[in-house]
Formats: structure tokens, C-alpha cells, sequence
């Protein structure tokens, strides 16, 4: 009995089978639904090149992805580059429809190849595709690379360092663990990966503390503000208070004195300021 033919191996055999398009009928098609949104023009000019999609989805195999999922997210590259195709600048659609159809596989890769998110810069994407490949053909020949000679030539072939090599190595080379898996000395213990997680944020009662502490604090340096005048009060909040200081001469100007008179105006707020709160201490505590 013949095993049914699976709806992939269908949708293949009907893309190898579509004819090719001279550069006469892949322009005006392109015309015909860039201007008058002609589907059956848009249908037979992606059709013609869905072994293009197969073509480039196929140089993926060795991420051990699904071959049917790669080519629907090179159909989707291969539809927008219909959609932004400019028939006029001579370009053959194929040349065009490339980049987009291999950036979408590739951005299919990064994202369902690991759980943990990689490849989110110019670099890593470089590196995640690229390091196989060169990794393989400098470790083989009459003088193999091996360590860091090895991550040093591969880092100047691609443009970035040898430390972002090594790291995308380890990363391509193990596989990935979960944090509920148990220890592999743990043996009866039921400890797993997580439980050994160091969290730097504070505990919640020191983060209480600090809180309550922040707001005394601010309500103290509000009462002490009240004994300086409106002027003197300006000047502590701009030099003292912002984050972004601002200088004597800058507030000299402001205020049409001179800086040496902002600096004594400064001083003398500080002094009150200080009394002030020494005064009030025992209310803080």
C-alpha cells in the first residue's frame, strides 16, 4: 500500500516544478501588483522562487530545526520582498528577495533555537552563524588552531574579541539546563539548581528599614530648609540639591550678583543649614 504523500513533500515537489521567470515576466509581474495589487500577479512571481525559500531553508538543517518551519518563515521573507520590490532599478527579484528571505530564517533560528534569548546584536548574529563553520576549517588543515589562538583568529575574521568567541563557543557547545534540574551530587538530597541561586538584592526587612530611614531623612532636610531664605534656599537646591550642580557664575548671573557673592550666600545658607539640623537630630532618631 503507498504511504500518502506528506503536505510538505506535496508543497516541495510543486515549487520544483514551477517554472522559471524570464527578466520580462518577473518586471511586469512586479508591476502588475506593485500598482494595480494584481494577486495572481504576486502568486506566480513568489511561486516562481519558493525554491529559492527551499534552497536557503536547507542551508539551516544543521540547527535541527523544523525544514517546514524554516521554509513558511522564508515565505513570509519571500512576501515581503514582494511587497517592497522596485522593478525599475533593474535588480533581478531573486538577487532582492535573498537578504529577506535568509533574514527571516535566520531571525527564526535565533529565536527558537535555545530558550535562552541569543543573538540580539550585529556581533552575536555574526558569531552564531559564522563560528561553526570557521571553528571547523581552522581546526582541520596542515596546521589546526586549537584555545585561544584559535578564538583569536576567528575573532579578527569577524570583527569582534576573542572573549565574545569564547563565550558563543561554550554557549553552541552545551546544551541548555534547566534551573529544577537536580545537582548531579545531590544523590536523596532534592537539591536542584536554583537552590543555589545568590540573590544580591537586600532582604525584605532591610528594604523595609531603608525606606522608613529615606523618609525620615527627607522630612528632617525639610525642616531644616525652612530657616534659610528664599534666596539662599534657591542657590543650596540648585548647588547642592539637583543632580547636575550648577556653577557660581551661572547662578551669579541668574540672580545678577557676582560669583564670589553666590559663594558667601552659599556658605553662610550652609552654616544655618547645619545648625539647623544639629538642632533637630534628637526628632530623627
Amino acid at each position: 500500500m503507498r504511504q500518502p504523500v506528506s503536505p510538505r513533500r506535496q508543497f516541495v515537489r510543486k515549487a520544483m516544478q514551477a517554472p522559471y521567470l524570464s527578466r520580462e515576466e518577473e518586471h511586469a509581474l512586479a508591476l502588475r501588483w506593485r500598482e494595480n495589487r494584481d494577486t495572481a500577479a504576486l502568486e506566480r512571481l513568489t511561486l516562481a522562487h519558493m525554491r529559492l525559500v527551499i534552497a536557503l531553508a536547507s542551508r539551516f538543517r544543521g540547527f535541527r530545526l523544523s525544514m517546514s518551519d524554516m521554509i513558511q518563515e522564508g515565505s513570509v521573507g519571500l512576501m515581503e520582498a514582494a511587497a517592497r520590490f522596485e522593478p525599475e532599478r533593474g535588480v533581478r527579484f531573486s538577487t532582492y528577495a535573498s537578504w529577506w528571505i535568509r533574514a527571516s530564517i535566520q531571525d527564526y533560528v535565533l529565536r527558537n533555537w535555545s530558550i535562552v534569548r541569543g543573538g540580539t546584536s550585529s556581533t552575536q548574529k555574526a558569531l552564531f552563524f559564522n563560528l561553526r563553520r570557521l571553528r571547523a576549517r581552522l581546526s582541520t588543515g596542515a596546521e589546526p588552531l586549537s584555545g585561544p589562538q584559535l578564538y583569536r583568529e576567528i575573532a579578527e575574521a569577524i570583527g569582534v574579541k576573542p572573549a565574545d568567541v569564547e563565550l558563543m563557543n561554550a554557549r553552541l557547545s552545551g546544551p541548555d539546563t534547566s534551573l529544577n534540574a537536580p545537582l548531579p551530587d545531590s544523590e536523596g538530597s532534592g537539591a536542584d539548581r536554583q537552590d543555589f541561586l545568590v540573590c544580591e538584592n537586600s532582604l525584605p526587612d532591610e528594604t523595609v528599614g531603608e525606606t522608613i530611614d529615606q523618609e525620615r531623612r527627607r522630612r528632617w532636610l525639610g525642616r531644616a530648609l525652612t530657616v534659610l531664605s528664599e534666596r539662599e534656599l534657591r542657590i543650596v537646591r540648585e548647588r547642592r540639591l539637583s543632580d547636575d550642580g550648577v556653577t557660581l557664575e551661572t547662578l551669579g548671573r541668574a540672580l545678577g550678583i557676582s560669583k564670589e557673592r553666590v559663594r558667601q550666600i552659599e556658605a553662610r545658607a550652609l552654616q544655618k543649614l547645619r545648625a539647623a539640623l544639629q538642632h533637630d537630630q534628637p526628632a530623627f532618631h
